[in-house]
């Protein structure tokens, strides 16, 4: 989904053109933001004002909500669906785990999230039931229906995204997967998040960060709700690492995208903005140095697809 952005000391400020981020380097204004960029920053490559941001990615992703699905489908040709894949493996929760999935309306990292869960209690429960002999089939039964109406070990998934929309669109999905146990929907502002401090395990955020107007507000605040010890994965698009590549992922992006957004959601500028959001989007170096800003250690990232997605991990020690 969608959601943050910016930064000078601590954050990044970037000047974006056509099929290509240029970024001012963090620390460039030794320690104090000019008064421009106070005031402004990008949507995509258009400069306004930082109040007015906000409300634009709302209008976005409220007028795409309804087909976002569909067009992360015919955009990435289904691609999306292994990154996110990759995310929950190397997130690998167990049972009790508690995440927060912000800008994760539509659910699709929270379902994984409770599949990948119950897969592993399922296992448990089989390896534990073949080292006993002479199990009745009551007995057996009995095991899988002590955590049928709940998720295993108490744990929770909360959807966290600032749009009501794509928070609609996610429940009517949980409903008809048959989602419910274990699962909230929360409305809520990622540079200010309504939890406690030390809430959760993990913190998760699924091609959301590009687009919240001060992206080190946001990764102080994931710092802020998890526990010691708790995960950051961020999956988002980054930047290719291969010149071949990159011309026709420009190509792809800027003659393709928005022509599927207009004839798939009747809406092209917003997946016009989608595309040039992507390039002002730090590069994956400069965004782990943003995460290690808001005091995450081990910080490190994993390119997918030759970089055209990132993910990167830190942990609250």
């Amino acid at each position: 989904m969608a959601a943050f952005i910016g930064a000078a000391v601590g954050r990044a400020v970037c000047g974006c053109r056509h099929g290509q981020l240029s970024s001012v380097g963090r620390g460039l204004f030794s320690g104090a933001r000019c008064l421009a960029a106070e005031r402004e920053t990008h949507f995509g490559f258009q400069t306004v004002p930082e109040t007015d941001k906000g409300e634009k990615v709302y209008q976005v992703f409220e007028s795409v909500a309804k087909k976002y699905d569909i067009m992360n489908d015919s955009m990435s040709l289904g691609i999306h669906r292994l990154w996110k894949d990759i995310l929950l493996h190397q997130m690998n929760p167990y049972p009790g785990t508690q995440l927060l999935d912000v800008a994760g309306g539509t659910g699709d990292i929270a379902f994984r999230f409770i599949s990948y869960i119950r897969s592993q209690w399922e296992h448990q429960i089989k390896q534990k039931l073949k080292s006993h002999q002479n199990v009745s089939w009551q007995e057996i039964s009995k095991s899988y229906q002590e955590e049928e109406l709940k998720l295993p070990g108490g744990s929770q998934v909360v959807v966290c995204d600032i749009n009501k929309e794509m928070l609609k669109v996610g429940k009517q999905k949980a409903q008809h997967l048959g989602y419910s146990e274990g699962l909230a929907w929360v409305v809520g502002n990622a540079e200010e998040l309504p939890f406690n401090d030390n809430k959760f395990d993990v913190y998760t955020i699924a091609f959301g960060i590009r687009n919240v107007t001060h992206i080190d507000q946001a990764l102080q605040e994931a710092y802020r709700v998890l526990k010691p010890g708790g995960r950051f994965l961020c999956l988002e698009f980054s930047q290719v690492n291969n010149p071949i590549i990159s011309r026709l992922y420009d190509l792809y992006s800027f003659q393709v995208i928005p022509v599927l957004g207009e004839i798939i959601v009747g809406d092209w500028k917003s997946y016009q903005y989608l595309v040039e959001s992507i390039r002002c989007f730090p590069a994956q170096e400069e965004f782990k140095a943003l995460i290690e800003d808001a005091g995450f250690l081990k910080v490190e990232y994993q390119n997918l697809t030759s970089g055209i997605v990132a993910i990167h991990s830190g942990f609250k020690l």
